[in-house]
């Protein structure tokens, strides 16, 4: 019998087949790539006539060896994670908010935070910096970070609310059930949990928002993309411009990269947090309730009405 309950251990064809197609693959994409590499490294006529070296040449590469590059480079960097930090703390706050008036009880605040919602998602990032500079005059640093709070936090507001949403109705209850206002509930009980189990998809989304920075190259803020592509390239010539996007590009990479392996370590310690707390008996109220617990009122209420978790008073 098979050990997993999702398919069946794959045959002795299956698994040659899949063999021969994995190689395959392989060799396409190898191919692929050494094709790309030579390409790029092949010498290469411009439009005018005249023949120039491949990009893979080191003297297009020798500007690297000036220290002022690297200086630059960096400021772009600087540049780049302090609109991205900031824009991402005021994403936070944005999306908590939006997340208690998307599920408040009272129409008058769920309905008008739906429709300011639904407008900051439609609307797109590149056009809502362009909007904020022109109509308030507010400068390209200002602008790149307000668009990207907006529409990040509205992004994150939607994610905390369907964390909240996926919640048992046992948490809410059992936070009723012990005398705590509806909003003490949600605030006490249901935000901290749902946003322990969505906290990698934030992050994720927040290395979404470290890529849309570049945009605010459009609103000629100094960040990465602008220093290397527009500033180095101007001065240096267009002769550097291919291995100036490469280090750009690794650049962004290493940040991105950075922030997907916290996500993914977030994920793996919250995912085992939460399996074992939900298991721990004799825990109180926001022992079973807040962190992770079943949320059913009875365990709930012999919690808080001065009973243990294993029933003892």
């Amino acid at each position: 019998m098979s050990d997993s309950v999702l398919f069946d251990v794959p045959g002795p064809r299956a698994t040659r087949v899949s063999r021969i197609v994995s190689v395959v693959a392989t060799v396409i994409v190898i191919a692929g790539i050494s094709w790309l590499v030579l390409t790029l490294a092949g010498p290469r006529t411009t439009a005018g006539g005249s023949e120039q070296v491949g990009l893979f040449d080191a003297s297009r590469w020798d500007i690297f060896l000036d220290l002022a590059v690297w200086r630059a480079i960096w400021r772009g960097v600087l540049a780049t994670l302090q609109m991205a930090g900031l824009a991402a703390v005021l994403a936070l706050i944005i999306g908590i908010l939006f997340s208690f008036g998307r599920t408040a009880r009272t129409s008058w605040v769920r309905v008008p935070s739906a429709v300011i919602l639904e407008f900051l998602r439609g609307m797109p990032v590149l056009l809502m910096m362009l909007f904020v500079l022109l109509i308030f005059s507010s400068g390209a640093y200002w602008a790149g970070v307000t668009a990207l709070a907006l529409y990040n936090g509205a992004l994150i507001g939607e994610i905390l609310r369907a964390g909240i949403k996926s919640l048992p109705r046992g948490q809410g209850e059992a936070g009723l059930a012990i005398g705590l206002t509806p909003v003490s509930t949600r605030f006490l009980i249901e935000f901290p949990q749902a946003f322990r189990q969505m906290l990698p998809i934030i992050i994720a989304q927040l290395v979404v928002l470290l890529k849309d920075t570049a945009l605010a190259y459009v609103v000629s803020y100094p960040e990465l993309l602008r220093i290397v592509v527009n500033n180095l390239s101007n001065f240096y010539g267009n002769r550097y411009f291919f291995s100036l996007f490469i280090v750009a590009l690794v650049i962004y990479l290493a940040l991105n990269l950075t922030l997907s392996y916290v996500a993914r370590l977030v994920a793996r310690r919250t995912g085992k947090k939460s399996v074992t707390d939900a298991r721990i008996p004799g825990r109180g109220v926001f022992g079973a309730v807040g962190m992770g617990g079943d949320g059913a009122a009875g365990d709930a209420g012999a919690g808080g009405g001065g009973q243990g978790g294993d029933g003892t008073p």
